[in-house]
């Protein structure tokens, strides 16, 4: 009689030496700074082509010993705390840049599920608490219509998205943040939407009312 399979996923374990780098390729900084998106590419360069440049697929399915020799490298290692100095740096707490206060309008596009979810207080405190654009837009995937597209169960759409949320939970969030901060919200649909899952991309606008 024959037993049933079962897929047995082996990733390899970061050496406590570069353990940060799961840090570095949770954090969507990596996008935007160069010398990092470079460290993950000296890893393994035809990987990271491969994969189209997801630091955490390329840590999920490099060999373990690659990751062991470039813990001992010296100059990979030196590559690496200066990564980890300026991410450290751009991160540290501080007073929030008057330099965006008082617009009219302010779009977070597609941003939302790429922040952690831990962290979304933060941006709601530096978003809707300090700067107080009048309005502020803000998309999202809508969760439930992730099987027209074909998406496995729990699967997300792109590799760095952190959650994706159904409209119940997006719509939740959104009267919560608006309530919190004195605005009102409004919601609508992007995209085509189907008459059970609704559109591929929810929308929230809120709105200052004082």
């Amino acid at each position: 009689m024959r037993g049933t399979p079962y897929r047995l996923d082996v990733r390899p374990r970061l050496p406590e030496r570069i353990a940060r780098l799961a840090e570095l390729a949770g954090n969507l900084w990596y996008s935007w700074h160069r010398a990092t998106r470079t460290l993950f590419a000296q890893l393994d360069q035809a990987l990271w082509t491969e994969i189209n440049h997801s630091p955490k697929t390329l840590l999920h399915n490099i060999a373990q010993r690659r990751l062991e020799e470039v813990a001992r490298d010296a100059g990979f290692v030196a590559a690496y705390d200066a990564a980890l100095a300026a991410y450290d740096a751009y991160h540290a707490p501080r007073a929030p840049d008057a330099r965006f206060a008082g617009f009219d309008a302010a779009a977070l596009v597609e941003t939302i599920e790429h922040i952690d979810a831990h962290r979304l207080s933060s941006v709601e405190r530096a978003v809707f608490g300090s700067f107080r654009p009048a309005t502020v837009v803000i998309t999202t995937p809508n969760s439930e219509y992730n099987p027209i597209h074909g998406a496995p169960a729990g699967s997300f759409r792109h590799p760095d998205h952190r959650f994706e949320w159904p409209r119940a939970k997006f719509r939740d969030w959104a009267r919560g943040v608006a309530g919190r901060n004195g605005y009102r919200a409004a919601f609508g649909d992007i995209g085509e939407p189907d008459p059970d899952l609704g559109s591929p991309t929810q929308m929230a606008v809120l709105s200052r009312a004082v």
